[in-house]
């Protein structure tokens, strides 16, 4: 390991055995109480927790608007760099380290965790709403127009393509470098050995992984009650299950049993199976709309929303002088913070699984795997839903009924649509499934000092409290239970931007020296 970063203490070594769990203290307790604390105020007062949520929310996105588009653009550029760089060709794990899961398995547990259940709520809604103009329309084109479905495509990969994956790459990149390189406890504040050395493990270190925490905790939240609303949208359409706060209630429950069940048999047993089937049950329900769809090219499809983003990057990455200053914020800002909020999760997991792959590899992976999916998925879904708006076919030619409705209203103009449904409901569930058991095994990490295996009650824990964060957010949000879940997530995701840059310095501090010793040996 980098001689520079080594250092005498032992992962665990402050923590402490209480209930059967093996917790770090303080991190476990801080995170604990405060998220138990939130979700019991706002169970007890949920309007005024609301209306807390909206105003910290609207400030938020106001004042620090400018702030999160510099520090994503600036992220993007620190990884497009880092891929030329010659600190490209440092393996994770050491020059004789070997990658565990085969490329496939590696793809799809990335990819599963990364994005999956947001994919299947926003591929038809976002594109429908900024067609619309229900919210306002990127760069200020007109809805319902030629030039607003090809702008809708062109932002909604924006939001979903690299540079969200590059707040991921670089989180990743950063927890595998000082865990495996540097032998290093698995958690964020190893990312920050190179500028606080030892001090890591005193009270900056402390803070560090309890931001991470909340933020984790936030953004998972909100995926689970999205997920939780399309879950409840889809069986009302095909049983006639009443779409209410106790039918959602009733969703978080089952799955947060199904992702404990999970949880408990590890990344092998649980995750990677669980990440696999979703795969598969995507890749046939994407298939089958590629080829039954509306009388559309997928490859034409996949092209025309490819030349709009990349024709439309930088457009959409300027910050200073636009008209759709509203819009930005409310989704632009909110995307960044949302990808920020979910960092840690995601991050730590690919770290996890990506042991002996090189810098350059794990970035380009990273970048560009998900987002060429993500472009297949966004142009097959999106497209045909417009192509259904603009063509006066179903119920989206009259618009969307609701965001959580919006995909299984698009399925419904098309052949077999029960069948369709069901097996889009099943993929929320799976993907549902796979992010809450990722991120239990992942914040458990964090709360336990960096241990690989921590007891399985500590798992159970923290899938518990997902459950219920996601649950007090729909509680308290009422008639805008979006509007709070997406309040939860900027809250927590904005502040911890700011430690982000500071992780990229700090990581190519430490990539440099270490490539310095490799070169001297």
């Amino acid at each position: 390991m980098p001689r520079k970063y080594r250092s005498d203490y032992t992962i665990g070594e402050d923590n402490i055995q209480v209930w059967g769990m093996d917790i770090h203290n303080p991190v476990f307790f801080v995170s604990a109480s405060l998220i138990i604390l939130f979700v019991v105020i706002t169970i007890q007062f949920p309007a005024q927790a609301n209306a807390m949520l909206m105003t910290a929310r609207a400030w938020c996105l106001a004042t620090f608007a400018s702030f999160m588009m510099v520090s994503v653009n600036a992220i993007l550029l620190f990884c497009l760099a880092l891929i030329v760089l010659p600190v490209s060709r440092i393996r994770l794990g050491g020059v004789d380290a070997k990658p565990e899961f085969s490329r496939p398995s590696w793809f799809a547990m990335l990819f599963a965790a990364g994005m999956g259940i947001g994919l299947m709520f926003w591929g038809v809604a976002e594109p429908m709403t900024y067609f619309t103009g229900a919210g306002g329309t990127p760069l200020a084109v007109a809805a319902g127009t030629a030039e607003a479905a090809d702008m809708a495509m062109a932002a909604t990969m924006y939001h979903w393509g690299l540079h969200a994956w590059a707040i991921y790459a670089v989180v990743a990149l950063a927890l595998g470098f000082f865990s495996f390189n540097c032998k290093l406890p698995l958690t964020l504040r190893s990312a920050f050995y190179p500028l606080l050395g030892d001090r890591c493990w005193g009270w900056p270190g402390h803070v560090i992984d309890t931001f991470a925490v909340l933020a984790t905790i936030f953004g998972l939240a909100t995926s689970l009650g999205l997920g939780a609303s399309q879950v409840n949208a889809g069986l009302t359409m095909l049983f006639g299950v009443d779409e209410s706060i106790n039918a959602k209630f009733s969703i978080i429950i089952l799955v947060t049993f199904i992702a404990i069940l999970s949880v408990v048999r590890g990344l092998d047993g649980g995750v990677k199976v669980l990440s696999n089937l979703n795969m598969i049950l995507a890749a046939a329900l994407l298939i089958f709309i590629a080829l039954v769809g509306s009388n559309i090219s997928v490859f034409g499809a996949v092209l025309d929303t490819a030349g709009n983003y990349l024709g439309n990057i930088i457009p959409l990455s300027n910050w200073m002088g636009r008209g759709d200053e509203q819009w930005m914020q409310d989704w632009t800002v909110f995307y960044w913070a949302w990808w920020v909020s979910w960092s840690p999760f995601v991050g730590m997991f690919i770290a996890r699984i990506s042991k002996g792959r090189t810098v350059r590899e794990l970035l380009i992976a990273v970048l560009l795997v998900p987002t060429v999916v993500t472009l297949v998925w966004m142009s097959v879904f999106g497209m045909n839903a417009l192509h259904q708006a603009q063509n006066g076919i179903g119920s989206l030619a009259n618009g969307m009924s609701s965001m959580s409705l919006a995909t299984f209203q698009m399925l419904e103009s098309l052949p077999y649509s029960g069948l369709t449904t069901l097996v889009g409901v099943v993929l929320v569930l799976v993907f549902f499934i796979t992010s809450s058991d990722s991120g239990s095994l992942v914040i458990d990490g964090i709360t336990s000092g960096g241990k690989d295996d921590p007891p399985v009650p500590q798992r159970i824990f923290w899938a518990t409290m997902q459950g219920l964060l996601a649950a007090a957010l729909l509680y308290g949000g009422g008639q805008q239970a979006l509007a709070a879940l997406q309040a939860g997530t900027v809250v927590a995701g904005i502040p911890f931007t700011l430690i982000l840059l500071v992780v990229c310095f700090s990581l190519y501090r430490g990539l440099n020296a270490h490539l310095g010793e490799l070169r001297a040996s």
